[in-house]
């Protein structure tokens, strides 16, 4: 493909269709000697005249009736591409699996929100969430996913955020746990723990306050999701520790017992100060400008922009 001119494929379909110098000249906006001088060029890159003097017309050769059709429709093909995109979307009729990586308590939080929003809307829509087992941006990069759900943690700058709402650990432990009487941090940590991990950090911004009161909690167990740790604490004397998310979220006003999760539960704030959680959703620009990407992002951030899912302080 050196020294080719892509433009003369537009000007050769015009000329073609027109088999006249002077009206394909006034169809591309050209001087009728500039369009010969391109007529040339033409001749020269195909080895063939393509237009020849019949009288005081001009008419195809046989080569130039032969690709006449191909050449129309590489011409059109090459105008809608290079085109500006079309970002008008029907939503009812998109048909389109979208893969977000969240962890549970997103999904238990947003996820009737955003059914009931792909139900009336979008109902050919399906949207798969998977697992997260780390902060990788691979999946993104290479677009095994669509959206992450999460805490910011990734080295690839190219990523696009946005903030969904704040978020912040409290305790979980059974009905009458004798911990609730007086909740200090010696008492907190006399109570074995269960802790919910994807890898082999066992600790988190509870464990680094408590280590600068030179205390350390013992941890029994290990689980992968917060709903397995809350049916732990809920049948034991162990102690667990969730996103406020994980209990509240849409139901805020409500008690806490009244929510299925919290049944059996007790709820309460921690002994030591530990820092707010930002989460955000997390994609990859490649998506940034598609219409129906930024429908699904614009729905989720709807939902996540309620009052309801304003964590609030106790």
């Amino acid at each position: 493909m050196q020294d080719v001119d892509l433009n003369l494929l537009t000007a050769l379909d015009v000329l073609l269709a027109e088999c006249s110098v002077t009206r394909a000249a006034h169809r591309l906006g050209l001087s009728p000697s500039a369009m010969s001088r391109t007529l040339s060029r033409l001749r020269l890159a195909t080895g063939d005249q393509l237009l020849v003097l019949a009288g005081r017309t001009l008419v195809p050769t046989p080569y130039a009736e032969q690709i006449a059709e191909h050449i129309h429709e590489l011409a059109r093909n090459a105008r809608a591409a290079l085109q500006p995109a079309d970002n008008t979307l029907d939503i009812a009729t998109l048909a389109r699996t979208f893969t977000i990586r969240a962890n549970d308590s997103f999904v238990e939080l947003v996820g009737p929100s955003l059914m009931a929003a792909i139900t009336q809307s979008a109902p050919h829509v399906v949207v798969r969430f998977v697992s997260k087992p780390d902060k990788d941006a691979r999946p993104l990069r290479e677009g095994a996913i669509d959206l992450e759900i999460g805490v910011l943690g990734t080295a690839a700058p190219e990523l696009k955020t946005r903030m969904l709402f704040r978020d912040r650990f409290v305790g979980v432990c059974r009905l009458g746990h004798p911990l609730l009487t007086r909740v200090t941090a010696k008492r907190y940590v006399g109570y074995s723990h269960v802790v919910v991990s994807r890898k082999q950090d066992f600790s988190g911004p509870v464990d680094d306050a408590l280590e600068q009161l030179g205390l350390r909690r013992n941890i029994a167990i290990v689980v992968t999701t917060y709903a397995n740790a809350m049916q732990i604490a809920r049948h034991s004397d162990v102690l667990g520790l969730v996103p406020r998310s994980a209990i509240d979220g849409s139901f805020r006003g409500n008690s806490l017992r009244d929510h299925p999760a919290c049944m059996g539960l007790e709820v309460f704030e921690l002994p030591v100060k530990t820092s707010d959680i930002t989460v955000s959703a997390i994609w990859h620009p490649r998506l940034h400008a598609d219409p129906a990407h930024r429908w699904l992002r614009d729905v989720i951030f709807g939902i996540c922009a309620a009052p309801n899912y304003d964590i609030p302080d106790q």
